[in-house]
Order: structure tokens, then sequence, then C-alpha cells
């Protein structure tokens, strides 16, 4: 698919006559399962994209962060908010840095350098970013299976193994605590309506409250997620369901790249075969549980990710200094761009000739011909 001839569609005229994006744009390219290769002939056509921050953006008090267009599923981020998202290795973002060379549409030479200079917002990061985001997946998906799939106490074992997965990051992203002072276990339940229930025994003392309220906002969201209730479309489900599969694995592949190869690999190109049989449900048993060796797979990059962690020659943090440097040299470049368009807008046809007359009056002299705009 030609991403020119799609951006030439007139559903995109939108990004020609948006205040924030005419004549802003900095690169587009391919989201989705076009990026990754993993498309169907039924995939929506996803575009995601970047454009300069305005003066008043950058100097002023405005603040646009992206445009959202629901109808094209396009996003464009603004400059200085995608710097941001790239700097703590956001997979949603990150992976527009290492798209297939003709799914890109550079309209001036700074996209091209993002993209060349991808490696400055290489870190650490990505373990938790992308392991983050690849737990959340299997937890929708966990949960998914459990919500019509098992019985309450099987259900109740599987919210146990998602908050305790969550756990894992705990010590990283919050004041850390000692092993075993935030146990989670399930017991037989004293309600009506359970026959099981996870239970916890917490053993804290001068802990943050914040970080504790953080970490109960999180095991809350997972019992929430389970307890969602909807109609079952069988057919619908089990596309949803072998869609979030196929991205979990995908996710730990791009993660891996990053932290073994310190490269953005977006096109899956060696792997599309095994992510389309998980997408086409090679992976799912007739019940529309999955097989043990799809389980297998994902403990296996488990164990890829935990030695990559632990082996990477990625620095902790992204080069801050080379990322502060190319921020400056763009927003500078951006407000040139800008300058030069005002002083062509306010540049006068006819600048007259003014001063005083006979009769002490300042004004033009030569009222007959009017001051006008280009």
């Amino acid at each position: 698919m030609d991403i020119r001839e799609v951006l030439n569609r007139p559903e995109y005229d939108f990004i020609k006559t948006n205040p924030h994006l005419g004549g802003s744009m900095i690169f587009a390219t391919f989201g989705g399962s076009h990026a990754y290769g993993t498309n169907t002939p039924d995939s929506d056509i996803d575009i995601r994209g970047c454009a300069f921050n305005s003066r008043t953006d950058i100097l002023g008090r405005t603040n646009f962060e992206q445009v959202i267009d629901n109808p094209t599923d396009t996003t464009i981020y603004s400059f200085n908010k995608l710097i941001h998202l790239l700097s703590d290795c956001n997979p949603n973002t990150i992976e527009l840095l290492g798209c297939k060379p003709e799914h890109y549409v550079f309209f001036n030479d700074i996209g091209k350098m993002m993209v060349e200079q991808r490696d400055m917002f290489l870190s650490q990061k990505a373990v938790h970013a992308f392991g983050g985001y690849a737990t959340q997946q299997l937890r929708r998906l966990q949960a998914a299976l459990a919500r019509d799939r098992y019985d309450q106490s099987e259900k109740e074992k599987q919210i146990l193994s998602s908050c305790k997965s969550a756990m894992t990051s705990f010590n990283d992203r919050y004041q850390a605590f000692e092993n075993g002072a935030i146990h989670l276990y399930v017991d037989e339940s004293q309600r009506e309506d359970l026959d099981t229930e996870i239970f916890l025994d917490v053993n804290l003392t001068h802990y943050p409250l914040r970080d504790y309220k953080n970490i109960w906002s999180d095991l809350n969201t997972i019992v929430k997620e389970y307890g969602k209730i909807t109609q079952r479309n069988k057919k619908k489900d089990d596309a949803h369901l072998n869609k979030h599969a196929m991205h979990l694995i995908r996710l730990y592949m791009m993660c891996l790249d990053i932290l073994e190869k310190q490269e953005i690999n977006t096109f899956r190109e060696h792997e599309i075969p095994l992510l389309m049989s998980i997408r086409n449900g090679e992976f799912q048993n007739e019940d529309g549980t999955f097989r043990s060796e799809f389980y297998q797979m994902v403990d296996e990059f488990e164990k890829r990710m935990e030695y990559a962690k632990a082996n990477t020659s990625l620095p902790e943090k992204p080069d801050y200094k080379r990322i502060e440097e190319f921020t400056i040299a763009v927003n500078e470049y951006s407000l040139s761009l800008e300058n030069e368009r005002m002083e062509q807008l306010w540049k006068p046809k006819y600048l007259g000739k003014w001063g005083y007359d006979s009769n002490g009056h300042f004004g033009d002299q030569n009222p007959g011909t009017k001051l006008s705009l280009i």
C-alpha cells in the first residue's frame, strides 16, 4: 500500500487544513497492523505522524499535543509531545521510528533526522515500557478467557496471577518494600456469591501513603477488568483474543530487538508467519482457551526478557543531553520558518511617503494609494 496515495485521499484533507498541521508536518507513516506486516484484507488503515509545535506553543501559552481524527484512525503528535514519549520508550511511539522506508512520507529533513538518530531514545526504560504493555495484553487475554470460560474459583486464580504479575514492577515504580510485605492468596470466601476470593496480608511500616494508594489503584484496576460482564459474540471475541495474543508476542519481539540489538524493527518481516498463525487462531483450542504451546512461548519470551534486561548494553536512561540539543535545534528551526512566514505576511506592498504636510498634519502624503498586505 502506497502511503502517499492514502494521504491524497479526500478524507485526509484535514492534514492540510487543520491549523496545527497545515504546513507544519514533519513526517507521516503507517501504524497498527500495516506497520507490523500483520494486516488482513479487513484491517483498518492507521496513520501516525508528527508536526512542529507553533510559535505560541514554544514561546507562549498554548499547548498543542496531538490531533486525533477518529474517522480515519489518524493520530498526529506535536514534536514536543512525541519527544517526551520517545524518551520514555513508549511502545506506541517508539515504533514510529522503525517502520519500513517506503512507509514514510517525510515533509522535511527533520523527519529523516529523527529516524536516523533514533538510537538516542533507546534505554533500559524499554524493559518496563514494553514489559508493562505486554503484561497488560496478557491480562486482557486472561480476563477475557476467565469472564465466561472458567468457573468462579478458577477466575479468582487468574485474577491472583495477574495481580502477582503486576506486583513484580512495584519496587521499580514505587518505594521498595520487602518480599512478602504484601502477600496475596486465594482462600475460602465468607460471601454468599463467591466460593473463594483473594485475600491479602499487609506488613508495611513508614510507607508513603501516595505510593500505597497507587498500588491499591493498580490492583483494583485488575479486579475491575475481570469483573466486566458483557454479552458474548464468540466469533468477534475469538478474533479479538487472537489479536491480543499476537500483539503480546510481537511486543516481546520488539523489546528484545531493542535490548539485544539496539534496533527498532516495527515491520516483523521474519516473524510474520508465526504472528499470523496466532492471529488466525492456530494456537486456540475449540473451547476458546489457548494451547499449552502458546503459554510455553510466553514463558520463553519472559525468560529471554529477564536475561536481556540483565545483559543489555543500553544505558539505564536515554541520552537526555543529545535529545535536549536536538529538541532545541528543531524548535529554533520551527521558529525560523514561522518568522519567515510572518515577515512575508506583513511585508507591505506600498510603504507610502509619510511625514508632515504643509498644514502640520502627520500622515501619508500620497493617500491615493492604500497600504496593503501580501
